[in-house]
């Protein structure tokens, strides 16, 4: 290659870059969203929150590869790369994006590399090829959401295994012989590189299957008819060795591969329901095939025309084809023909070049589907965009391959008329993936594009309304989850999540029994509705119910919890803390679930366990301050108020909420520091304006902190808002009794009172604090009498017997006085007070006695 040319491909290839980079700069603002939040957000192994082994044991979401319920996507090295995101940038969605549309690029580059090196003999027609792949719209989903990264890094190291495979093969030079393989290193190579492109995704297993057709027909330079000639089949046998020896090798290979991960799941296929691929459960041998074939016209009609796109073809956007005079076989027949005729001129002429540029286009729009196509085994969709990105390239090879057909058939201004027509091809693409890759930046605008594009879809609807419940929009989501029903009845899900928003007991009942109806062994509404019986006091059925959700949801951490509750209500501890236990194992990424148990282990008197599995769900979730509130008010209790600070503050770091800032507030009150808890306080009071408590706390720091003017101000403001505040009204007393206004305080005492509070304890508390105002105001006989109302509502009321017997010592009932001292001795055997005063009193009798 001259320095010209190189100059020039290089040229090329910044060109692809750029308009990579162009048609998807718009997707790197975007959010995780849609399958983004459970393969990355939820997922510990991508998270980085479990050992790196276990991204070899477990599928793409997470789960046991073995377990029943696991998708059996087996994709480690995929995960892997989400987890070296983490690992270098944090959850920040930005570099998931810019990592994907960077692999697009290689993508794109390489694949005008290899047209260059085994399709086109001109470099023009290479990088209009890659440049149609760059730009076609079908990508927007693998690259513009983050776990198409996987179609796009198996199609990058598909591209590597194939040019292996050819650089191990040198090409036949005569029809007496085969070509030998001459590079054993790169045939390893390739072996390599397709096994990793299949645990990036499954579809890169089907590489070697290009690769072996590939170097029969093209490599050997041997038609297909050749390999079925019986009269020179002692010769073929014999000239083909090298041949042989490298397919046998790659098809030992591929079964050991395939052996492996078919051990690794377990044995067992995934499961799917119906309204994941409903053709693949209909009854009827000719509704299958006739709509499997359906779907392929249609995948090559998304292909040819992508007008339409939308993130999830499921639940009713394709009606099944169960008649053969349903008009959509005419689109079936036309691919069949289509393809048919493409082949037999492969067949007839496969030493013309052109006809080897067909077999390749061929080679790559196939192969790569054929995993997705229901041929061999059930897939868990209808269509879905992101496993096009691989067979794009044979549907780009074709297309500029008919193109340059055309274009030399053409006249001049033909010429022209066709140069224009595929620029404005180009141009339409590109803006079709620029406003593709806008429905994709979050959660909300992917789902409502759904709506938009497919309205009869149950299952955007739902996705819909999941999104609305989340965000409290729930009129809104009733509506999108009744539409999701009348669209679908039998979506278990919807009406399980239709349940959740009614707001009376008993529709939400009839909807989660509904909901078990369409799938008894719906995990969710079971345990719903478990939950829904235990509010109601049917605490045996809701047993029941949360034990059948754990049967058929082992890994569902809140029934874990629920179930837990419910034996701890009953003081069933033991059966509780085995319960707790079992989830922990299940499901050991729950960091809700450990403190929960934590919350158990306080309520059981066990702190110390308590902490540990507080500070467990903090490590499991650094964001989880639920726990981290939780372990402050264990350090609290256990005065350890420095530590309790810690978490409190770190708790803050993650949500400003007034009910935290409430409680550092409160430690600070409680040790003194009031200026810094009037700091927490007036935040408090701004974030949650309707809060009675947290006005009530603030007006008491003021008046300790000497602010009392500012205390009354706000208490009587409370007080005008709320006249049932007792808390008020005892404040305000103390806040008057501390500037000597007793009759001010007794008449906050005297309005307290009349509130008539429930609670006896508190009503002792103010005949209390009533009777130290009065025997203030030297109003004795008032005073006892208070303190006698007080200690009849709470006999252990030490200091109101104290009060009492002073009252009388006074009054020079001596006998009296000695009989409330010793009730307060009593209560308080250590009081020097007491003593004194009973002392007092022994000399004063011993006095009288000797007069």
């Amino acid at each position: 290659m001259t320095a010209r040319e190189r100059v020039a491909r290089a040229g090329r290839a910044l060109a692809l870059a750029a308009a990579c980079a162009l048609c998807y700069c718009n997707a790197l603002p975007g959010e995780l969203v849609h399958d983004d939040v459970w393969a990355i957000v939820n997922n510990p192994d991508a998270r980085g929150a479990s050992p790196v082994r276990a991204a070899f044991g477990n599928d793409f979401w997470g789960r046991a590869l073995a377990d029943r319920a696991s998708h059996k996507s087996y994709r480690p090295l995929c995960v892997l790369t989400f987890r070296l995101n983490v690992m270098l940038a944090g959850m920040n969605p930005f570099y998931f994006h810019m990592v994907n549309v960077c692999l697009h690029c290689a993508a794109t580059i390489l694949f005008m590399h290899t047209c260059e090196r085994c399709v086109f003999n001109d470099g023009c027609r290479a990088f209009l090829t890659a440049l149609l792949f760059a730009v076609h719209p079908i990508h927007t989903e693998a690259v513009s959401g983050v776990v198409g990264r996987a179609d796009v890094l198996a199609c990058l190291l598909f591209l590597l295994a194939f040019l292996s495979y050819i650089r191990s093969v040198s090409p036949s030079r005569c029809e007496d012989s085969f070509p030998p393989t001459v590079s054993v290193p790169s045939l390893l190579l390739c072996a390599l590189l397709g096994g990793c492109a299949m645990l990036v995704k499954e579809t890169g297993v089907t590489v070697f299957g290009v690769c072996v057709v590939y170097d029969a027909l093209v490599l050997c330079r041997r038609p297909l008819l050749a390999y079925f000639s019986f009269s020179r089949l002692k010769q073929l046998l014999r000239i083909s060795s090298p041949l042989i020896k490298r397919v046998g090798f790659i098809s030992i290979y591929v079964v050991l591969i395939m052996s492996v991960r078919l051990w690794l799941m377990g044995g067992t296929m995934p499961l799917f329901s119906e309204q994941d691929n409903p053709a693949s459960f209909s009854p009827h041998l000719l509704t299958r095939c006739l709509t499997y074939s359906y779907l392929l016209a249609f995948n090559a009609w998304l292909l040819l025309a992508p007008i339409i796109l939308c993130y999830d073809w499921q639940v009713g956007s394709i009606p099944l084809v169960e008649s053969l005079w349903d008009p959509r076989n005419g689109a079936s027949l036309l691919l069949g023909v289509s393809m048919l005729a493409l082949c037999v001129r492969c067949a007839l002429s496969l030493q013309n070049p052109e006809s080897q540029e067909v077999l390749v286009g061929i080679l790559f729009l196939v192969f790569p589907f054929i995993p997705a196509s229901n041929l061999f085994f059930r897939v868990g969709f209808v269509v879905a965009e992101r496993v096009l990105y691989m067979p794009s390239m044979g549907y780009c090879i074709l297309m500029v391959h008919g193109l340059h057909r055309l274009y030399s058939m053409s006249g001049r201004w033909g010429a022209t008329i066709l140069s224009a027509s595929t620029l404005l091809l180009l141009l339409l693409f590109s803006w079709k993936t620029v406003q593709q890759n806008e429905t994709w930046l979050s959660r909300e605008a992917l789902f409502r594009s759904g709506i938009q594009t497919l309205p009869h879809n149950a299952k955007v609807h739902y996705n819909y309304a999941n999104f609305l419940k989340d965000h409290g929009r729930n009129d809104e989501a009733v509506y999108h989850y009744r539409t999701a029903l009348r669209l679908y009845p039998q979506h278990a899900s919807a009406m399980n999540n239709l349940g959740t928003l009614t707001r009376h007991p008993e529709e939400a009942e009839g909807h989660y029994r509904r909901a078990l109806e369409i799938n008894p062994q719906h995990n969710r509404a079971l345990f719903n509705l478990g939950n829904l019986l235990k509010s109601q006091g049917k605490e045996e059925e809701a047993e029941r119910m949360l034990l059948d959700s754990l049967r058929f949801g082992p890994h569902f951490a809140d029934a874990y919890s629920s179930l837990a509750s419910l034996y701890a209500e009953q003081k069933r501890f033991s059966e509780a803390n085995e319960i707790y236990l079992r989830g922990i194992e299940s499901c050991p990424d729950s960091s809700d679930l450990h403190n929960n148990y934590g919350v158990f282990l306080v309520d059981t008197g066990d702190s110390e366990r308590a902490a540990v599995h507080y500070q467990h769900a903090v490590r499991l979730k650094p964001a989880h301050y639920v726990a981290m509130v939780n372990l402050g008010r264990l350090l609290r209790s256990a005065n350890d108020n420095k530590e309790a600070e810690s978490w409190y503050k770190r708790a803050l770091q993650v949500t400003r909420k007034g009910d935290i800032l409430t409680l550092l507030g409160a430690l600070y009150y409680n040790t003194g520091r009031y200026e810094e808890a009037l700091q927490v306080y007036r935040e408090a009071v701004v974030l949650q304006p309707d809060s009675t408590e947290i006005y009530l706390a603030l007006a008491q720091v003021l008046a300790m902190s000497g602010h009392s003017k500012e205390a009354e101000e706000m208490t009587t403001e409370i007080i005008s808002k709320s006249s049932s505040c007792v808390e008020c009204y005892r404040l305000l007393s103390a806040i008057y009794s501390k500037h000597g206004n007793h009759t001010q305080a007794l008449d906050a005492l005297d309005k307290a009172l009349l509130q008539n509070p429930s609670d006896a304890a508190v009503r002792a508390e103010l005949y209390f604090s009533k009777g130290n105002q009065l025997r203030e105001m030297n109003q004795l006989d008032e005073a006892f009498e208070s303190y006698k109302l007080a200690v009849e509502l709470n006999p252990d009321q030490s200091q109101a017997w104290m009060n009492m017997g002073g009252i009388q010592h006074i009054k020079g009932d001596y006998s009296a006085a000695r009989v409330y001292y010793k009730r307060a001795l009593l209560l308080t055997p250590g009081s020097k007070l007491l003593k004194e005063n009973l002392a007092k009193l022994d000399r004063l009798e011993k006095k009288l006695h000797a007069v």
